[in-house]
């Protein structure tokens, strides 16, 4: 489009230059340029008789007509491809995104966002990024991650985005309101999502929860308490951190041999009723109970000795990988009806 405005400007001087030189006025050279590339038809504002003259007006229409063509042509192209590119782009991503379930969506993708759908891709976790600003979408959707430009608490955007098949909503707007906004909004279309809500202010954690959240993530709170750890256990956060430079948390566990396992108690276990000082003493050194989760959302962390199991508790284990088999195994043999990492175990 520039190189063929250019032609054309050239075109234009070139010619009302000719005409002057041929004992033209200005007015009437420019006039005369105007009408001939534009074919108006007027005629011809002074008798072109000599050869020159008959010449340089022929040069002037092919040229200039040229130049025409070849600048609207571009700016044809333009829309087309781009009108053809954003089409076939939003049909991939409504297709995308309608293949998918119980996946991720992502409400704002500033800088935590970013970061979080970086995480979730690098987890294999499938989401789905919502953001109103398309410059902040399009360094993610160059990435290959499925996008949508809307606001976030807009329903048909959440409904663009699955919300009724999801398993997890994260709102990590900037604006404690506006993700106040989304969670109610998410959580009257879909009563058994996971909702993760971000609150820039402490005071913000309590409306959050009432509005519907499932759990609030307070950046500011956790940066200080990093910045604690990092006064009061330096040397132990320099260890975490240098493993934590090469991989994730979890796979820092697996540099030291150590896995996360979870089993839940079903009614008919036999280890309802049972201490948890009781299952520890059979299976010594194996694993470390560091938390139960009640069947109302609770978790006991570094629960005691003399708790009892309940139905519909989950325990949460800590410990070496290898040593797993063996105790699900060995629980199995005393209850029927266990799960382990949310797989049924049968006997």
């Amino acid at each position: 489009m520039i190189t063929g405005a250019t032609v054309f400007l050239v075109v234009c001087i070139v010619a009302v230059v000719g005409y002057m030189a041929a004992g033209w006025e200005l007015a009437d050279s420019i006039y005369m340029v105007i009408i001939t590339i534009f074919g108006v038809g007027y005629g011809e504002v002074q008798p072109i008789q000599s050869n020159a003259l008959r010449a340089l007006t022929i040069a002037v229409i092919i040229s200039g007509y040229a130049a025409v063509i070849y600048t609207v042509g571009g700016f044809m192209q333009l829309l087309i491809d781009g009108e053809l590119n954003k089409a076939l782009g939003a049909r991939r991503m409504t297709k995308g995104i309608g293949r998918l379930s119980g996946h991720t969506i992502v409400c704002g993708i500033g800088r935590l966002g970013t970061i979080l759908a970086k995480e979730l891709s690098a987890a294999g976790k499938p989401f789905v990024a919502i953001d109103s600003d398309m410059q902040k979408l399009q360094g993610l959707e160059e990435l290959g991650y499925l996008v949508i430009h809307g606001d976030a608490t807009n329903e048909e955007i959440l409904e663009q985005a699955g919300i009724e098949r999801a398993a997890t909503l994260a709102t990590v707007l900037s604006q404690d309101t506006a993700n106040v906004f989304v969670t109610i909004t998410a959580r009257e279309m879909n009563p058994n999502l996971v909702i993760i809500a971000r609150g820039a202010s402490p005071r913000t954690e309590k409306k959050l929860l009432g509005c519907g959240a499932s759990k609030v993530v307070l950046p500011a709170a956790i940066g200080a308490q990093k910045m604690a750890q990092l006064i009061v256990r330096p040397n132990a956060e320099d260890l975490l951190e240098n493993l934590r430079q090469q991989t994730t948390f979890i796979q820092d566990l697996d540099i030291l041999g150590l896995e996360f396992h979870e089993l839940r108690i079903e009614s008919n276990s036999t280890i309802a009723g049972t201490a948890l000082s009781q299952i520890e003493s059979d299976n010594a050194q194996a694993f470390l109970a560091v938390g139960i989760k009640s069947p109302d959302g609770s978790c006991k962390l570094n629960p005691s000795a003399d708790t009892v199991l309940q139905v519909g508790d989950t325990i949460i284990f800590l410990g070496h990988g290898d040593c797993f088999p063996k105790l699900i195994k060995r629980l199995s043999a005393a209850s029927p009806d266990l799960i382990y990492r949310g797989i049924r175990s049968k006997k």
